[in-house]
């Protein structure tokens, strides 16, 4: 199988290599541990969580890594303000971080690198910048990157150096600084701030610095596959290129760049100040962790996205049909005495090899689910002439392909309330006690039920699958 994914360097869709006998080198940017996650970057982590699984699915090897900013402005700042250590903040929200992570099934990762675990790297790469004349030091502050030493600073997101003087997002201040653009790699330790020995003095790393250091312990000077979030591109990616491509005199640093869109909160950028935000555990408190896959994957990885309770609603109501068709199927598969039924195996192949060619190019998972809820569309109709095989091979091809991005098909359990008024009503529907039938049916529908008569007796379902 041959993958395409658009690469944000080049700007065009180029062939993912599969390595003999190597793994995929892939590394996505992680978070800066000072508060709760939100469904923001969260989106970011679903989206390559079911990337890798989908690789690995159809036979890539790939090793999956991913850095953990435990040490940084924000970081202190939120010590400071809770008169507590960094240490404790940092682990607080790690720890927080690693169980939203597993709440949204987010488990593809096989590597998670802390930035205080590579401090001698991190020393080793600024002492080269240093040596090839791309840093330099200004006392009481601390070791600067000069990005006019770099002439191709900027090529990922398109910006030229001058561009980069304006550069607002996460640059370094620092008054003495060559460059508006330029951003530290060490700075040098403040009163009361956390601190490493150096051959410059006392000090910390600069928030670019620890990715290449990284990845440079991990995969080497050059490697596969970087994925982050777009506002990363500007001047965390760009500064990540300089670093790595001074330093070994290599390029392409990484061969494909992927980047997610932005999230916003019905229609706005998330702020907590302007109570415009959402974290994970405030979305799981309404929803599942299957519905946020859906909602991030029905939305094309590049794109834009923006979350409001009404699209949440929408896709719990899509998942509750894909469960619902997959769940006629496991009882047709159980109860059906159908020995020739109406043949699905048509439609099967086509819905297979299309969906498998959407995730083929540029990773298009909503192209992939209409190709589904077409063939759950179409298929409706015919399902309850299907027979017990036939229902069993069509639901695996469908739980096969969920499986691939990471979905855990699991049916609602239906309280044994229902279960024994639905009981109670098809004996009265059976006796063509229909008045007595019908007061039961509504009674299941006040409980938020729905009942469905079919050939194999009734199929109970939570409403708003529709």
């Amino acid at each position: 199988m041959k993958i395409y994914l658009y690469n944000t360097l080049t700007g065009k869709k180029e062939l993912l290599l599969n390595p003999k006998g190597k793994s995929l080198r892939f590394f996505v940017c992680g978070p800066t541990v000072y508060d709760y996650p939100h469904i923001g970057n969260s989106r970011t982590y679903v989206v390559f969580d079911a990337f890798v699984k989908y690789l690995r699915t159809i036979g890539y090897s790939v090793f999956y890594l991913q850095n953990i900013t435990d040490i940084d402005d924000k970081i202190i700042n939120r010590a400071n303000t809770e008169r507590t250590s960094w240490i404790k903040i940092s682990k607080t929200f790690l720890d927080i971080y690693r169980r939203n992570m597993k709440d949204l099934g987010v488990d593809a990762v096989d590597s998670y690198a802390k930035a205080t675990d590579h401090i001698p790297q991190i020393l080793n790469q600024v002492r080269t910048l240093i040596e090839n004349q791309h840093a330099y030091e200004i006392p009481n502050e601390g070791i600067y990157f000069d990005i006019t030493t770099f002439p191709n600073y900027g090529k990922l997101s398109r910006r030229t150096a001058l561009q980069a003087e304006d550069a607002v997002s996460r640059i370094d201040d620092g008054v003495n600084k060559r460059n508006k653009g330029d951003f530290a790699l060490w700075k040098f330790s403040k009163a009361n701030e956390p601190s490493w020995q150096s051959p410059w003095g006392l000090g910390r790393p600069g928030w670019h610095i620890e990715d290449t250091a990284i990845t440079d312990k991990y995969f080497g000077p050059q490697y596969d596959l970087h994925g982050g979030a777009t506002d990363l591109k500007f001047p965390h990616h760009e500064a990540e290129i300089a670093q790595q491509e001074s330093i070994s005199g290599k390029e392409p640093f990484v061969k494909i760049w992927m980047h997610t869109g932005f999230l916003t909160l019905n229609g706005q950028k998330m702020s907590k100040s302007a109570g415009n935000y959402m974290t994970v555990d405030q979305f799981l408190k309404s929803f599942s962790a299957q519905v946020f896959r859906l909602m991030v994957l029905s939305n094309h990885y590049r794109s834009p996205l923006d979350y409001s309770q009404r699209l949440g609603q929408e896709n719990k109501a899509r998942w509750l049909l894909i469960t619902e068709f997959l769940a006629k199927l496991d009882l047709i598969s159980k109860k059906s005495a159908i020995r020739r039924s109406v043949s699905l195996e048509k439609y099967l192949k086509s819905f297979d090899a299309e969906f498998t060619l959407s995730l083929a190019d540029d990773f298009n998972t909503p192209k992939a689910f209409g190709i589904l809820f077409k063939f759950i569309s179409d298929a409706n109709p015919k399902i309850w002439d299907l027979s017990k095989t036939a229902a069993y091979k069509t639901a695996n091809e469908i739980k096969k392909n969920l499986k691939s991005l990471g979905f855990k098909v699991i049916f609602p359990e239906i309280p044994k309330k229902i279960q024994k008024l639905s009981s109670e009503r098809e004996k009265f529907r059976r006796n063509q006690q229909f008045m007595q039938s019908d007061s039961l049916r509504k009674k299941i529908n006040d409980l938020g039920f729905g009942v469905e008569d079919t050939p194999l007796g009734s199929f109970v379902w939570p409403l708003g699958a529709h």
